[in-house]
């Protein structure tokens, strides 16, 4: 069962980058956290939006004049494929909708001190293709949760600089679903596979549902600067985490495959008897494909962010951010099972992105907004499977704001994500196709502000 546990290994890896194919940001981030931000292209480290979001996107920038309440969802709709270079067959990526929710809130406790808390999910979402899909001995369907807490306090330390601190408490569940290809697994006591006895290749015998929770500790800071009337100056950084996944549980489920013995394998085993009877043991207490506990832990690397702010006008404000992950900290994947032991070697690289944004005012209670965001890939060309079919990217969005009532606030935005094709693999071995991606975010926040 080696080949399965390097399925399963790549699986889990996939699993907790699943986020990435629906995602904005480098990696499996998520960087859709405010729509009023999302309509600027994630643009603002030095001009935080005034709804609390800054509470992520640079803590510093919390209101000292008013609480405010922050209720928003970015729902990101993901669509792509796998063609097969060598058969030409195609593999639909599911087409399906995923809410992001986002909510902050935020109070002045002093005429230089405010405080807040936000509830947000920086990592992971959901990628599922057809259960028949032909990188499904690979994964079908995978869930990353990683949703945040976090306190914040901002300080103003004097009439040009403002410090802001949170804590991140991070809530991390994950889920993998799997097949395995029974004509790969090795026979027992011989040199064989069961392709050598007639299974033909891409049979389910087994599937595997791979779940697990955990909770971790990080940190948040940001800072700005008045530079002058016209420029602000910004800075964030929100830590690394690693969180570590005890409580694992695999479950696996037998498939019938009707095949039966073309020939004798000894005797006690003559031509005729059920493949699927062999193969029963490993299902049982004690089997590879039995369930059982398992453990890993995965990284949430560093991101830093810096950008400017510019008043170019009454009503033009100009955005530029350049943002920064860490992502070679995820260098390879452990997991240890009940019955499984098995390391990934990974080797990411570190992402740099450029975000760009205007906001215009159009009146008293009305902002057009718009930016555009261009950045590298994390994923090596080794790791880019059906579960992580990242690349390059560059996208380009549109937002609005208006002020409904003097309490009540309205923000909603789009971004349109665009991805060239990237090479990549849909089974163990060398990349055998192509994968083309893109996707529509939407974005929605009703903001209080008393």
């Amino acid at each position: 069962m080696n080949r399965w546990l390097v399925a399963i290994t790549a699986g889990v890896i996939g699993c907790l980058l699943a986020g990435a194919a629906p995602a904005s940001a480098q990696g499996f981030g998520v960087f859709e956290q405010g729509s009023c931000a999302m309509g600027r292209g994630g643009a603002g480290v030095a001009a935080p939006c005034p709804d609390a979001s800054g509470i992520y996107f640079n803590p510093a920038g919390l209101s000292l004049d008013r609480t405010q309440i922050s209720l928003g969802a970015a729902l990101i709709g993901p669509k792509g494929d796998f063609t097969n270079s060598t058969t030409s067959l195609v593999s639909q990526l599911k087409k399906a909708w995923y809410p992001v929710p986002n909510v902050y809130a935020s109070t002045p406790i002093s005429d230089k001190v405010a405080a807040g808390i936000g509830l947000f999910a920086p990592y992971g979402l959901t990628s599922e293709w057809p259960v028949t899909a032909e990188g499904r001995f690979l994964g079908y369907k995978s869930v990353v949760q990683a949703v945040y807490v976090q306190p914040t306090l901002a300080f103003k330390a004097s009439d040009r600089l403002s410090i802001g601190v949170g804590v991140d408490v991070a809530y991390v569940k994950l889920q993998l679903l799997q097949r395995v290809d029974l004509s790969r697994q090795p026979i027992t006591g011989t040199p064989l596979t069961f392709a050598n006895l007639g299974v033909k290749p891409g049979t389910d015998f087994a599937n595997i549902d791979l779940s697990g929770t955990t909770t971790s500790l990080g940190a948040h800071a940001g800072l700005l600067y008045k530079a002058s009337e016209r420029l602000t100056l910004g800075a964030r950084v929100m830590s690394s985490q690693t969180p570590k996944v005890d409580d694992g549980k695999i479950k696996t489920e037998q498939i019938a495959t009707g095949y039966v013995l073309p020939i004798p394998l000894g005797p006690t085993l003559p031509a005729g008897v059920p493949i699927d009877a062999i193969v029963k043991p490993q299902f049982g207490p004690g089997g590879k494909l039995s369930n059982q506990s398992a453990s890993t832990s995965l990284p949430l690397p560093l991101q830093a962010v810096a950008g400017l702010a510019y008043r170019a006008s009454p009503k033009v404000l100009l955005l530029a951010d350049y943002q920064y992950v860490r992502w070679s900290a995820f260098d390879k994947l452990v997991i240890d099972g009940e019955y499984l032991d098995s390391t990934q070697e990974e080797a990411y690289r570190d992402t740099h992105g450029i975000r760009l944004g205007t906001e215009i005012t159009l009146d008293e209670q009305t902002v057009a907004r718009a930016g555009f965001i261009v950045h590298g890939a994390a994923a090596p060309d080794q790791t880019v499977t059906p579960l992580l079919p990242e690349g390059k990217r560059w996208l380009l969005a549109l937002g609005l704001g208006r002020q409904l009532t003097p309490h009540l606030r309205l923000d909603a935005a789009y971004t349109y994500l665009a991805q060239p094709e990237r090479a990549g693999r849909s089974s163990d071995g060398p990349n055998n196709g192509v994968y083309n991606f893109m996707a529509h975010l939407f974005g929605v926040t009703f903001s209080f502000g008393f």
